[in-house]
């Protein structure tokens, strides 16, 4: 897995088989600046569906172009994504290591319960690992009254 086109080609069957098997990084390497697009959705795989979500998370269209990370310690860090074009940062989150939701293994967390945030966003909970040099596969858990719920994967990527 080189770049987001690559993560893009992959079903959640495999995108979640790759994750299984990445690598956990530092809070220190996923500082800065990434691209992202949305990869998947498990339950809107019907190939018309699918082949829409692809083209639009593919489009200048599609409002959220990626995140950008900061840490402060070892253990904890922070960011925002960004949205509409660049111009807007939203949707805060903090940085931490722990085990994953998918499995018996470290990820990078992102918890958007900030103050900030709307209360929609607060039950979202990411974790990233890394899949390549500078590319890493995120899954997003939407919490409900019964439990977390994986919603999407996605990917971001530095430029190198």
């Amino acid at each position: 897995m080189r770049t987001l086109d690559d993560l893009a080609a992959l079903g959640p069957d495999e995108l979640m088989q790759l994750y299984v098997n990445a690598r956990t990084p530092t809070l220190e390497e996923l500082d800065g600046k990434m691209h992202g697009r949305m990869l998947a959705v498990p339950r809107l795989q019907k190939p018309q569906v699918k082949a829409w979500l692809d083209r639009f998370s593919r489009s200048h269209l599609f409002p959220w172009q990626g995140k950008t990370f900061s840490h402060e310690t070892a253990n904890h860090g922070h960011g925002v994504n960004r949205l509409l074009g660049e111009r807007v940062t939203w949707f805060r989150f903090h940085t931490f290591i722990g085990p994953s939701h998918a499995g018996d293994f470290d990820a990078v967390h992102l918890d958007y319960s900030h103050d900030g945030n709307p209360p929609i966003v607060r039950k979202v909970k990411d974790e990233v690992r890394e899949v390549g040099p500078s590319l890493y596969l995120g899954l997003a858990y939407l919490t409900l009254r019964d439990g977390e719920h994986l919603g999407c994967f996605f990917g971001i990527a530095k430029d190198v």
